[in-house]
């Protein structure tokens, strides 16, 4: 595969300013620029979201983890190999999912919404806990499904996992199939969402799987909207069914005026932001540099889904 140009999509914008990433591979043989959807003069591109100018390019890379917008069967038709960032996301969506979880728990969303009020509200004498001890399960056991297991250990969590397979993973203690979600959900304090939007996946968790949950229970979401079924979501937490929600994800982004989700005390939400910190550019980077050399000695792609 020969990359003689390599465009920085002005989509990265979303996360970081294109600059920043160009200027962090400028030392790369291939030629950088930033470009937009008119990609002539480049062979390859790392961007955020697809454009079907790529296809027909040697390379795209989708600075995300997940590409479930970027049309799959089209890049293979089209020969263009598409790889994701996979793997780099562990750190940052582990700590959010555990931030949200800290929250519910220990009632600071409350204490911000009170703050914005001037009001000195401390919570009932049964309603903060701890998460110590506490069950928690996280469906989908990649690489941000294990930061969040990891982070949830690490400060005295029963951590439970669902995957396809039910390999054994460090940090949890006994692992589900899909087929017996139910189950995996029953005992759980807290139910974190980290696995890929797929054919399987698009809104697995439906109103049985909160009516399986217990009403003490929340649901945190940092993998997309779409594997829970918002508004079966919303009933769910109206009607007591289950306790709250901490959400960094929606079917719908940015998240609709009008959406009930707003309005629901203990339902935390976040825009989006589980994955973002501040040197993001260099773990994209480095993924990116290390590509182009596999590229150049014809090797296999780090990341290749398609």
């Amino acid at each position: 595969m020969d990359i003689d140009r390599l465009g920085i999509h002005e989509s990265v914008s979303a996360v970081f300013p294109p600059e920043t990433l160009a200027e962090r591979l400028r030392s790369l043989d291939p030629a950088v620029t930033i470009v937009d959807d008119d990609v002539s003069d480049v062979d390859a591109v790392a961007s955020f979201g697809h454009s079907d100018a790529f296809l027909g390019l040697e390379w795209v890379h989708c600075i995300r983890a997940g590409y479930d917008e970027f049309p799959v069967a089209d890049y293979r038709e089209a020969g263009t190999a598409l790889t994701n960032s996979s793997g780099i996301h562990g750190a940052a969506v582990g700590e959010t999912a555990l931030g949200l979880m800290l929250s519910l728990a220990r009632r600071l969303h409350t204490a911000r919404d009170a703050q914005a009020a001037h009001e000195w509200d401390q919570p009932e004498w049964d309603e903060a806990f701890t998460l110590y001890d506490e069950p928690l399960t996280v469906v989908g056991l990649g690489a941000v499904g294990q930061g969040v297991a990891r982070r949830a250990d690490g400060i005295g969590m029963r951590v439970d996992g669902v995957r396809r397979t039910p390999t054994p993973t460090p940090h949890t203690r006994e692992v589900y199939t899909p087929d017996r979600l139910h189950d995996a959900v029953a005992d759980a304090r807290f139910v974190a969402l980290a696995t890929p939007l797929t054919e399987e996946t698009d809104g697995m968790v439906d109103r049985s799987v909160f009516e399986a949950m217990r009403e003490d229970a929340y649901l945190v979401n940092v993998a997309r909207g779409a594997v829970a079924d918002e508004d079966a979501l919303v009933e769910a937490v109206e009607t007591g069914e289950i306790a709250g929600a901490g959400l960094d994800v929606f079917e719908t982004e940015p998240l609709p005026e009008d959406s009930p989700l707003w309005d629901l005390e203990d339902v935390v939400i976040t825009p989006h932001t589980g994955a973002l910190k501040r040197d993001y550019y260099q773990d994209i980077a480095d993924l990116v540099q290390q590509n182009v050399l596999h590229a150049a000695a014809d090797e296999e792609l780090v990341n290749r889904v398609a």
